[in-house]
């Protein structure tokens, strides 16, 4: 089984400048680090509007992947935001979710749905059940629980936030067109392929329309609508619209932005499903390395690029290669996701299948029998 791993589009909470949503961060970082210099110097530490600059600041450095340095910036904005603000300041709601959203990015799952479900819990109270920003709550704790194998919640909460939106902002609004996104990789995590595949082609015309071809959400929408019709066998299509993502990723967010290797992985994936396997293997051993310079060993991502590079050195019968990668994966997954979480048991399922290759069936059929056992339990629990 291949980790496809498309991008979810996730809302972020105000006091963002419009230079990130164009995808030029750089400049966006630059001015938002003056902009907290002057600010600091001028107003002090903890005025409101420094402490927004440190907010807007940490937001871009997240679009970057460089998630350490946004964590620790959010965590610091957060805490000054309770003392001076108040935990109930709709700013202080705006800091906790973007730390959650930050600690997702790192695969910090229960410590972001923590925040997320308190934050949404304050939000419903403090704004109302249909503002735009307890929207965004909504829509960020259903990513979470989607990262997480929770689908029937997620897409549950998916659905209500969706239909909320579009009452609220309107059916062509950004976050409305992230709904419609977010709801579609719910249903694809399920096989629900062919109502996933509709809702990515309608949302990824309207993402063209309102927000340009080469826009990063636009670009979030093309790769996932690829994902989903790998799903369905539709390989041909599937390449060429994840070709066309990674082209546009690298020109537009850089070579090595954690979206561009998502784009990578991706591809590398379809160009496997199809039997090309050596240009799928060498693009597959780039996204690995490139996810563990930018992501770190542990992160999600990096762990799916591990387990696809296994599966197709598997397809090639390169069987020792393949074991001995899939054995690393598997158990970094146990610790950082857990023993039940789906991505592991995948990876238990491609471990059992390359031993039963090499005729090494006893242990073969003792892990496939884990796997299916603990499928079982997280089905019943579920």
């Amino acid at each position: 089984m291949l980790f496809n791993y498309g991008r979810e589009q996730i809302t972020r909470k105000r006091q963002q400048v419009f230079f990130p949503n164009l995808g030029k961060y750089k400049e966006a970082e630059q001015i938002h680090r003056q902009a907290l210099q002057l600010r600091e110097k001028v107003l002090g530490k903890e005025h409101p509007d420094t402490l927004s600059s440190m907010n807007n600041l940490a937001s871009v450095l997240d679009s970057q992947g460089k998630y350490e340095k946004a964590e620790q910036m959010h965590r610091q904005a957060l805490q000054l935001r309770e003392k001076v603000l108040g935990k109930e300041h709709p700013d202080t709601l705006s800091s906790m979710n973007n730390l959650a959203l930050v600690l997702r990015s790192q695969g910090k799952y229960e410590e972001a749905e923590q925040i997320h479900r308190q934050e949404l819990q304050l939000s419903e109270k403090v704004l109302g059940k249909e503002h735009p920003d307890t929207l965004g709550s909504m829509n960020n704790l259903a990513v979470v629980l989607d990262s997480q194998g929770k689908y029937e919640e997620a897409e549950q909460m998916h659905r209500q936030a969706l239909q909320l939106r579009e009452k609220v902002l309107g059916k062509e609004h950004p976050d409305t067109l992230s709904s419609m996104n977010n709801l579609a990789l719910v249903l694809d995590s399920q096989g629900k392929y062919e109502e996933a595949e509709q809702i990515h082609r309608q949302e990824l015309q309207l993402s063209e329309k309102v927000l340009g071809k080469e826009h990063p959400s636009t670009l979030s929408s093309m790769s996932n609508l690829a994902v989903v019709l790998r799903s369905q066998g539709k390989y041909e299509e599937a390449e060429q619209i994840h070709r066309q993502a990674l082209q546009l990723r690298e020109k537009v967010l850089g070579k090595e932005h954690p979206d561009t290797l998502g784009s990578m992985n991706n591809l590398a994936v379809v160009l496997d499903s199809q039997g090309k396997y050596e240009e799928a293997e060498q693009m597959h051993r780039q996204a690995l390395q490139l996810r563990e310079k930018v992501l770190g060993k542990e992160h999600p991502d990096t762990l799916g690029s591990m387990n696809n590079l296994a599966v197709v050195l598997d397809s090639q019968r390169k069987y020792e290669g393949a074991e001995q990668i899939h054995r690393q994966a598997l158990q970094l997954s146990e610790k950082v996701l857990g023993k039940e979480h789906p991505s592991t048991l995948s990876s238990m399922s491609n471990l059992a299948s390359v031993l039963r290759s090499q005729g090494k069936y006893e242990e073969a059929e003792q892990m496939h029998r884990q796997a299916l056992q603990l499928r079982e339990k997280v089905s019943e629990i579920r």
